[in-house]
């Protein structure tokens, strides 16, 4: 071989040996590149075992008194149903709609993905998912909804070590709880309500078929707004399900026969304008809590009484409204003296337009509703029930120059010397502003206070009368100190419950007392002398004893009627917005005591 030969070789061998140090650099400098890419990619990874502490936002419920559930709190309806309690036939159809092979991946389906890379290949795009349930899951309990390499590398790497901690079937309840089905329906139980009214439980192979459809595209295949795209797809749904053994051929061929549901089933609240007075008062207490943190709220309300609180409100305004003009509105409020739980509360009938609650916002004067309070103070003062006083012509100054106010009586006559039960039972005017005047206002308004009324009253002789503006839920409270000498809070709450079931909230009555025994049995003879011999005979037909005193106020405006028996003390109300006069004669015997009467006869079954 030449020198020339030689120098050539050696200065080839020299070449190549640079060409490969270059290319070893540059493949270290790539996989270093790549290293680093990885290692700061899952340096931050989360770990897997904070599932274990994860709590999902659940709704609080709100429960009457006898476990009915009468209302939902939440921004997200949800509620966790453990992955034992959902019906194999329901996974199947996940498992058969998003990861055949969920089964028997180890939390990557890497045969799932090369089958998709080689299908968008062929597209020239990408058409076909690899995501998995787990890889599903570890993107909506750990990572931000991007689009990125590094998100779906840490995707893998999560589901990875989510199949080596949890089992196959608590990966897919956790999956199905934590999804969105559309038209607010978070997790497969509320999703089950939602669109079928029914527990998870209930679910038949097309109702389960039909909810795993919507996931994908919930607005798209909501069988409320594109019925045909979602027939569409739960077929494919249960064709999938066939495919894999899933379910049989009847199967199949019977699900594909079932309707669509035709409207959702949202709760609406029962017992609404109680609800949302216990909806304001949890979220002072306890702030966004009561959206997320899954309570169960054992409230006051008794179901039975509530509804027929509704039902005697809607028929008593019914009856009136067949006298006058229509555009009446009532309130109802039902407190059980033993306790102070509120059993039962209406605030009028148009909560879905307008959630003005009539029994614990509107103030309206009580008219002859407020005189027990004067003769709860003569009875502190020493006088008797057969205490005489005058009921004849009075006359005082008016609020202007040169006015005079002279109250008169309803019928217009006046009865000369009177018992105070006499005076109670007629309601007569002219008795009850002498008595005030001989008692003193400021003492009227004390003990109204010490009864629990809190709204501004006025310092003059009007203020015996009713003149002074009133809520209806303060004028039952203070009742109940007529009826048992006690004041208590007024109570809409039992306990609340974690979604543990432990209790973490507990409302106790708390009594003061207020009356002696000796004015509490005074009080009763004279309310009682209303029902039987005054402006309340009517209410004789209970068959048992009962306390009370109608109300009425100028132009029958307001007309009221607040009682008790031996166990609830009851408060109506019945009247207009504008103020305008319910109607001619629309007393509170009249337009508010049949339907006391009404709700007593059944609330005493």
């Amino acid at each position: 071989m030449s020198t020339l030969q030689q120098d050539l070789r050696r200065a080839e061998k020299k070449t190549r040996s640079r060409k490969f140090l270059y290319l070893f650099v540059f493949a270290c400098a790539v996989c270093g590149i790549i290293g680093g890419f990885v290692y700061w990619t899952l340096s931050d990874l989360p770990k897997v075992n904070a599932i274990e502490d994860y709590v999902p936002a659940e709704s609080s419920k709100v429960l009457s008194s006898d476990g009915k559930i009468l209302a939902e709190f939440y921004y997200e309806r949800r509620t966790f149903v453990p992955s034992y309690k959902i019906p194999d036939h329901v996974k199947k159809a996940f498992v058969a709609t998003e990861d055949a092979r969920f089964y028997s991946h180890p939390g990557v389906d890497f045969i799932g993905i090369f089958r998709a890379l080689v299908r968008d290949a062929r597209a020239g795009g990408m058409v076909q998912g690899g995501s998995t349930i787990t890889q599903q899951l570890a993107k909506m309990l750990f990572l931000k909804p991007e689009k990125s390499l590094g998100r779906k590398l840490k995707e893998a790497v999560i589901s990875l070590q989510l199949e080596k901690r949890y089992t196959k079937d608590e990966i897919l309840g956790l999956y199905l709880n934590q999804m969105y089905f559309g038209t607010r329906a978070f997790g497969i139980e509320a999703a089950a309500q939602t669109y079928f009214g029914k527990s998870v439980s209930g679910l038949t192979v097309a109702e389960a078929a039909l909810l795993a459809a919507l996931p994908k595209a919930p607005s798209q295949y909501s069988p409320f707004r594109n019925p045909g795209k979602a027939l569409e797809r739960r077929g494919v749904v249960l064709a999938l399900m066939r495919k894999h053994g899933f379910i049989s051929r009847d199967q199949y061929a019977g699900a594909m026969q079932e309707p669509l549901p035709p409207s959702p089933h949202y709760r609406k609240y029962e017992a609404p304008y109680f609800v949302e007075l216990l909806r304001q008062r949890m979220e002072h207490k306890y702030g966004n809590a009561i959206y997320t943190a899954g309570y169960k709220i054992h409230s006051t309300i008794d179901s039975a009484m509530q509804q027929a609180a509704e039902e005697a409100l809607e028929k008593g305004v019914e009856n009136i409204e067949k006298r006058e003009k229509r555009g009446i509105q009532a309130a109802l409020v039902a407190v059980d003296m033993r306790t102070g739980h509120i059993k039962a509360m209406v605030g009028g009938f148009d909560f879905w337009q307008n959630q003005f609650n009539r029994a614990t916002q509107a103030l309206r004067q009580p008219g002859s509703a407020f005189k027990p309070f004067v003769y709860a103070t003569a009875l502190q003062d020493g006088m008797t029930p057969d205490y005489v006083i005058d009921d004849s012509p009075i006359s005082f100054p008016g609020a202007r120059p040169g006015q005079i106010w002279s109250p008169r009586n309803y019928d217009g006559k006046y009865y000369g010397a009177v018992t105070l039960k006499t005076a109670i039972a007629k309601s007569l005017n002219a008795a009850t502003v002498r008595l005030a005047g001989r008692l003193g206002v400021e003492k009227i308004i004390e003990t109204a206070r010490k009864f629990g009324m809190t709204t501004d009253l006025q310092p003059y002789l009007p203020l015996a009368l009713g003149a002074s503006d009133v809520t209806l839920i303060e004028m039952v409270g203070a009742y109940t100190v007529l009826a048992t000498g006690k004041k208590t809070s007024l109570i809409p709450y039992e306990s609340i419950e974690n979604r543990d079931g432990i209790v973490v909230d507990e409302q106790y009555p708390q009594f003061q007392e207020v009356l002696d025994a000796g004015t509490v049995a005074g009080m009763k003879e004279l309310l009682a002398g209303v029902i039987k011999e005054g402006t309340a005979t009517r209410a004789r037909d209970l068959g048992r004893p009962v306390y009370g005193k109608t109300g009425t106020t100028n132009d029958c405006t307001d007309a009221w009627f607040i009682g008790f028996d031996d166990r609830l003390v009851v408060g109506v109300w019945v009247g207009r917005d504008n103020h305008k006069p319910i109607g001619k004669k629309e007393t509170g015997a009249q337009a508010a005591l049949p339907i006391w009467i009404d709700f007593m006869k059944k609330a005493g079954q």
